[in-house]
């Protein structure tokens, strides 16, 4: 069954960029030795992508009926956000007072929200977004260098 609301060359440009993205901030976490790295990284931003292109899908659809298709667009970043949330709890962990996984955790979020942005289109968007989170994670590990 062809897309309706976009080029398939167009949807996968949209998962292509996700890739690339979530694969520079993944990268990072791997240069850093952390647990969730280049290929979680990279996976979950293509699969918020693909939510999000697919959530486009469903609101171009067809109905099959004289019943109109109704879709939530709100609901899509909601399930992508506690998806992602669950997966980044898991690489938080909490020992003798000390925390680590935080900036994991907060990673794979914005790996997400990165795939999101792709997936609708806002390149643009999610490409500053990585920039702007790549400088955050190595500032922080310059500072930690510091200290």
């Amino acid at each position: 069954m062809p897309l309706e609301s976009m080029s398939l060359g167009t949807a996968s440009a949209r998962l292509a960029l996700a890739l690339i993205l979530g694969a520079a901030i993944g990268w990072e976490r791997e240069h850093s030795s952390r647990a969730a790295g280049l290929r979680t990284h990279m996976l979950i931003a293509m699969a918020a992508a693909l939510f999000t292109v697919i959530a486009s899908e469903l609101t171009h659809m067809r109905a099959a009926s004289s019943a109109e298709v109704q879709t939530d667009p709100l609901r899509l970043i909601e399930a992508v956000t506690a998806g992602v949330a669950f997966l980044a709890a898991g690489s938080i962990i909490m020992r003798r007072g000390s925390v680590k996984g935080l900036t994991t955790g907060a990673s794979m979020w914005l790996a997400g929200a990165i795939g999101l942005a792709a997936g609708v289109g806002n390149g643009t968007l999610a490409a500053i977004a990585a920039g702007f989170g790549l400088l955050v994670l190595e500032l922080s590990r310059l500072t930690a260098r510091g200290q």
